[in-house]
């Protein structure tokens, strides 16, 4: 699960508490939504709880967050690095490595022998990043009269009119140092990564610090444990053992999630309702121990693979169509939480609901087809 800030990309967690709090939130408000979702790559998108008509009962807090599925494609069309700049930085990596390690080696003790504490606190305090900010803080004698001459502009400042020549002046003597400010930090950077490149992508020095220049790959990565994969493949043999095994719990399931694929990624009032269905489960849901039972995620942890998994779902079904038709209609209820059934979610739900012996004729519930007019209201 990952998540891309609207203004500051994926640097948002680090920059501060206010840009990225809409997010740590909604973390949190939905870690549960996160357990129970079936393995995979997702992106975390939040819109407005005003912009989300459907169900604005079943969303906590002021945004609607969806899991929209995603895939390794996504995250490289973001950008990144190649298996050259992969040697570049593996060769800065290992340069500053050997540096390190001669300076502890032969620098460090006579630095530490010749440096007082004192002296070491001076210079740390004394860094031009640092020097920069303690220049005006209040420890400084001389910003007191900053202090007082921006009291002084704010009691006496004067507005003067749109087409006054000095405040054109201002405004394009503004501009030019902006503009001179962005062209000066662009060069910067570029003459930064040109030198980069030029360095540490030299073949001589990737050689001569152990790194093949003609590798493909100059990352480690973990190895397979051949014991992980047999624990998967028994994994996997016991799931498909167990696809003709359960309920109606575990047929609705299947349904929900089947049809929730065709409605793209699932949001917090889908698991919302799910939660709301626990003390009102009647009928075969009750008889069945399906949602006041358990633990709301167990509901959704079913097989999500269509199929075997689907044509199964006949023999799980109880004979009473009464509870048949309770549990379709709280699969509606579910999918219903994010917006309307339609396009190819309502061709799924209609073909499913024949698997439940409802024939769409006799079928009390009120999703549609894009052919179809506006969705009826549930009684």
């Amino acid at each position: 699960m990952y998540t891309i800030h609207e203004h500051v990309g994926h640097l948002g967690i680090f920059v501060s508490g206010d840009v990225a709090r809409k997010e740590h939130g909604e973390f949190a408000n939905n870690i549960d939504l996160i357990d129970v979702l079936p393995p995979g790559l997702y992106e975390a998108t939040f819109a407005p709880r005003a912009a989300e008509a459907a169900s604005p009962d079943l969303v906590n807090g002021d945004w609607v967050m969806r899991c929209e599925p995603r895939t390794l494609d996504d995250i490289r069309a973001l950008g990144g690095n190649d298996a050259e700049d992969e040697r570049r930085f593996a060769a800065a990596a290992r340069v500053s490595e050997i540096n390190l390690s001669l300076y502890r080696t032969f620098l460090q003790p006579w630095v530490c022998a010749m440096v007082t504490a004192a002296g070491g606190e001076a210079m740390r305090r004394l860094h031009p990043l640092r020097l920069q900010y303690e220049v005006f803080a209040d420890r400084n004698p001389c910003a007191a009269t900053v202090a007082k001459g921006a009291d002084w502009a704010r009691s006496n400042r004067t507005p003067v009119s749109a087409g006054n020549s000095f405040l054109a002046c201002e405004q394009g003597a503004s501009r030019q140092i902006v503009a001179a400010l962005d062209a000066w930090r662009d060069l910067r950077d570029r003459s930064a990564e040109l030198m980069f490149l030029s360095v540490y992508g030299s073949p001589l020095l990737q050689a001569a610090v152990g790194i093949d220049p003609a590798g493909t790959a100059a990352s480690r990565r973990p190895g397979k444990d051949p014991f992980h994969r047999e624990l998967l493949r028994e994994r996997i043999a016991e799931l498909k053992s167990r696809i003709s095994v359960g309920g109606l719990r575990e047929a609705a399931a299947r349904v929900a999630i089947y049809v929730g694929m065709a409605c793209g990624g699932p949001d917090e009032r889908v698991f919302a309702a799910v939660r709301r269905l626990r003390p009102h489960a009647t009928g075969g849901w009750a008889h069945a121990g399906a949602i006041q039972d358990h633990d709301p995620r167990a509901v959704l942890h079913a097989a999500d693979r269509p199929g075997a998994s689907l044509a199964a779902i006949p023999k799980m079904l109880p004979a009473n169509a009464e509870e048949r038709s309770d549990g379709l209609a709280a699969i509606f209820q579910i999918l219903t939480a994010s917006g309307d059934i339609v396009g190819e979610a309502a061709e799924r739900l209609s073909r499913l609901a024949r698997l439940f012996g409802l024939e769409e004729k006799a079928n009390p519930l009120p999703f549609r087809r894009p052919e179809d007019g506006p969705r009826a209201k549930a009684s």
